[in-house]
């Protein structure tokens, strides 16, 4: 048998649509459950609902938890490891299951595009409505075992203790079950950073027209001018900066890309207001303003890179730097206030939107502070005098910011549910 350090760090060494893990140390969950998650613990009950024989089953267990796998490799649709029994040979062990085709991954996508499904992903987190988007987790008779062992067991015992320790590297990355149904981590990563950029692009629209440019020649060699020509026109918005290419002798792209942006947007504020928009605010909000300020949504190395970074800089988790993104690019300090920031509003406005709701045939809402509730959606009154609309998985207390604040609740809530 491959022996295994204790404490030794697991680092696959892979190409993105093959993954193989060294031997994991003999382990076992403490409350009788072999996996921590719940989609590991589903991976393993679909395997034990329609085992044979649960003796098998419990010499499986044993085997993974006293260290018989040795190193496991995942490719799309199989599990692969050779597990030692009781001959001096181990036995070839294999895991087979369906992959998904291009239409279930296109509806995956769809539904993991949403910011609080790609903060999961990055925390290692799978939403339960994540999975149920397609048949992602494996159901009774999905897994297929198949061993080089005599034993004609559905499973025999090796491919038991393969499949209970492959619901442990479901624990610590669920990209392993992405693999499994047909796409590598970086694969799925980069169609997510797609979608999200072309709907930024939408967004964006048109790019505002080239400013009127003078060569530095003429500009040098020309007379003096006999009064300074006008000023030239505001732009709308600041410009973007350019693609700054890698090189090892340069700074960092990203920084150098980020320290333009900055310029370029507090020297429009400057011509614009007379005023610093950054000079006010605290570390948490500069640091939210920055990565709101960034494309994308930590989807890309670099922006992954700088989400983690601001974090763990102001002692967060990069799921709260993208839920606070998300409120910030909704209202900007006000909408990060109304996101983390419970309050008791004065009478008015706030007791005026129940009786508004109601006539609008949307009764089901519980008030608690500044906020109105259903199961799935939530409207949160500013100090702006602006309600914010919010969005959950049913009955989790899981809100997201969604949708464009509105002095009218009715308005507000109609901007949500029509996205």
């Amino acid at each position: 048998m491959s022996p295994h350090r204790p404490g030794a760090r697991r680092v696959p060494l892979h190409d993105d649509r093959r993954r193989t893990f060294p031997p994991l140390a003999p382990a076992q969950h403490p409350e009788g459950k072999f996996a921590a998650t719940w989609w590991g613990n589903a991976w393993v009950e679909a395997l034990e609902d329609t085992a044979l024989d649960p003796a098998r089953l419990a010499r499986g267990r044993a085997y993974a938890t006293t260290g018989h796998v040795d190193a496991i490799t995942v490719t799309p649709g199989r599990v692969t490891a050779y597990v030692h029994g009781s001959r001096p040979r181990p036995y070839r062990t294999d895991i087979r299951l369906r992959v998904l085709g291009d239409d279930d991954w296109e509806r995956f996508l769809d539904a993991a595009a949403r910011p609080d499904h790609i903060a999961a992903l990055l925390d290692k987190d799978v939403p339960h409505a994540l999975a149920a988007a397609v048949d992602l987790l494996p159901g009774p008779g999905d897994l297929v075992p198949d061993c080089s062992c005599p034993d004609h067991g559905y499973p025999c015992k090796h491919a038991a203790a393969l499949c209970y320790q492959a619901a442990r590297l479901l624990d610590e990355d669920p990209f392993v079950l992405f693999l499994m149904r047909g796409r590598g981590e970086q694969e799925i990563l980069a169609a997510l950073g797609h979608r999200n950029a072309a709907h930024e692009a939408a967004e964006a629209g048109a790019a505002p027209p080239p400013m009127p440019t003078v060569p530095a020649a003429a500009a040098v060699t020309a007379p003096p001018a006999t009064a300074l020509p006008p000023p030239l026109p505001v732009p709308d918005r600041p410009g973007r900066p350019p693609l700054y290419p890698e090189d090892s002798d340069a700074p960092d792209p990203l920084a150098l890309e980020m320290l333009a942006t900055e310029a370029a947007a507090r020297a429009h504020a400057f011509l614009t207001t007379g005023q610093d928009p950054v000079a006010a605010l605290s570390p948490w909000q500069d640091a939210v303003r920055l990565a709101a300020a960034h494309p994308g949504s930590g989807l890309t190395a670099s922006t992954r890179a700088l989400y983690r970074d601001l974090a763990a800089a102001l002692d967060r988790t990069p799921a709260d730097l993208a839920r606070a993104v998300v409120a910030w690019r909704q209202g900007g300090p006000a909408g990060l206030a109304v996101l983390e920031e419970p309050w008791d509003p004065p009478a008015g406005p706030f007791d005026r939107a129940r009786p508004a709701l109601i006539a609008a045939d949307l009764p089901h809402f519980r008030p608690w502070r500044n906020r109105l509730s259903s199961r799935s959606l939530q409207l949160r009154y500013g100090r702006d005098g602006l309600w914010y609309g919010y969005e959950s998985d049913p009955d989790r207390e899981d809100w997201w910011p969604r949708g464009t604040p509105d002095a009218d609740p009715v308005g507000a809530l109609t901007d949500l549910l029509e996205r």
